[in-house]
């Protein structure tokens, strides 16, 4: 501002000295006056300008207390300050993880902190114990607080992961996305074919069990997502689009890449293309990458490739199911229980006992083949069919029985993350039942039927 005063002071000594000599009239006087407030007010923009370019004040930390916070791995270090009542808590907080993180502590809220940066930020003056977070999805739940203690009180915590009220896997299914267990054939082509698709990632409202609505996280629109087929020496190349508002990533099974590229988080507005040659054969998992693994795939980041063995034998149907527990929460799968295990129903292919209510139809005499994977996160799978005897088993890369007609298999087992298939031949028309035979995963939801005609 003095610099302005100092201009308006040299433009009137310059009239004032103009007009004693009679060099000039009042109107060329006052043109020169114009001419002097217009660079005035240049001079004013640009210094606010320059002042802008030298960014904002630092904190005054004056009677504050100071900490450095370092981010790394889902954990705030320090994650606990000790302070007398009244004290303000200045904060330096360096994400040196690969993802992004925050914290909200009382009623202040850092923002999101991309890798690699650091914020310094007030959080204000503390006169009782308070627990902060980093509010990104499932992050609280994997231990991301930061408790600041006043005097010898306990910090306050966040509430247990309690029993929720019962929610039935029977009901009406108005709403829901059925979704259809038939797995197309793989392209029949001489040479290698090469799979390329584009799948966003966002977050959509989806029925998830008779009643109930809640959000999703989806690959291409899908939950689960898409089903991949091909063979050995396909080459697959997907592209993730993140249009969603936090980082996502994903993982193939199926692909032998390095990690640390195709693996890669995902920031919100960004893409990733992953690509891998499909080298061995059966089903594999994909899902997100992203930490916590477990509540990214409760909220429907799944999916499976299928890759067919040279010598598959052909059959009259093949069908898909991947078989998962099922979290309820207001904004989504209840990251607290998701880290506790303490699932709500079961499904098969996102919802539970939508093929008991549209059953899957087959003919007598039809033989009938049966891919699964068992997302989990956690649950073991125990897949039963009543009334039959499954004459071939595929679990993990190889053949437990093919073709038996002297012995079968009741279960075909698989723990979370293993996947495989069973064949059957249905010989007289009725309503087979198929389970998980952890009966109380079947009755939360794990089971569906095949209704066979003649």
């Amino acid at each position: 501002m003095g610099a302005e005063l100092s201009l308006f002071r040299t433009i009137f000594i310059t009239i004032e000295t103009v007009n004693k000599k009679g060099q000039t009239s009042d109107g060329l006087a006052w043109g020169i006056i114009a001419v002097f407030v217009a660079l005035v007010v240049a001079f004013s923009a640009l210094s606010s300008t320059a002042g802008d370019d030298r960014g904002p004040e630092p904190l005054d930390t004056s009677g504050a207390t100071t900490l450095d916070v370092d981010i790394q791995g889902m954990t705030f270090t320090p994650n606990r300050i000790d302070v007398p009542s009244g004290t303000r808590l200045i904060l330096t907080i360096t994400n040196s993880d690969d993802q992004q993180h925050d914290l909200k502590l009382g009623n202040e809220y850092t923002g999101r902190i991309d890798p690699g940066d650091t914020v310094v930020h007030d959080f204000g003056v503390f006169t009782e114990s308070t627990q902060g977070w980093c509010t990104i999805a499932g992050h609280k739940a994997m231990g991301m607080v930061f408790d600041v203690v006043v005097g010898s009180a306990s910090p306050s915590t966040s509430p247990s992961a309690a029993p929720r009220p019962v929610v039935a896997a029977d009901g009406p299914d108005d709403g829901l996305v059925y979704r259809d267990p038939a797995l197309p054939p793989a392209p029949d082509a001489p040479e290698r074919t090469v799979h390329e698709h584009t799948w966003h990632v966002a977050k959509s409202e989806r029925q998830v069990a008779p009643g109930v609505t809640q959000p999703v996280w989806t690959f291409d629109g899908k939950m689960p997502g898409p089903v991949l087929r091909g063979r050995v020496g396909d080459l697959f190349r997907i592209t993730i689009v993140n249009d969603g508002t936090m980082e996502h990533s994903i993982d193939f099974h199926a692909g032998e890449v390095n990690p640390d590229t195709n693996m890669a988080q995902i920031a919100p507005g960004e893409s990733l293309t992953y690509e891998f040659e499909a080298r061995r054969y059966g089903i594999w998992m994909y899902h997100c990458a992203t930490m916590p693994m477990s509540l990214h795939i409760a909220n429907g980041m799944f999916g499976a490739v299928v890759i067919d063995p040279p010598d598959l034998t052909p059959v009259d149907a093949e069908y898909v199911l991947l078989s998962h527990e099922v979290f309820l929460g207001e904004d989504g799968a209840d990251p607290e229980r998701v880290a506790a295990g303490l699932y709500d129903l079961t499904a098969f292919n996102g919802y539970p006992n939508q093929y008991q209510q549209r059953p899957i139809p087959a003919r007598v005499g039809d033989t009938v083949r049966v891919w699964l994977f068992n997302v989990g996160p956690d649950n073991p799978l125990s897949f039963h069919v009543v009334g039959e005897i499954f004459d071939t088993v595929f679990k993990e890369g190889q053949y437990q029985i093919r073709n038996a007609t002297d012995t079968g298999s009741q279960a075909l087992g698989l723990l979370a993350a293993q996947g495989g298939f069973v064949e059957m031949t249905f010989d007289e028309p009725g309503t087979y039942t198929f389970v998980n035979h952890q009966m109380t995963d079947a009755e939360k939801g794990q089971r569906g039927q095949f209704v066979v005609t003649p």
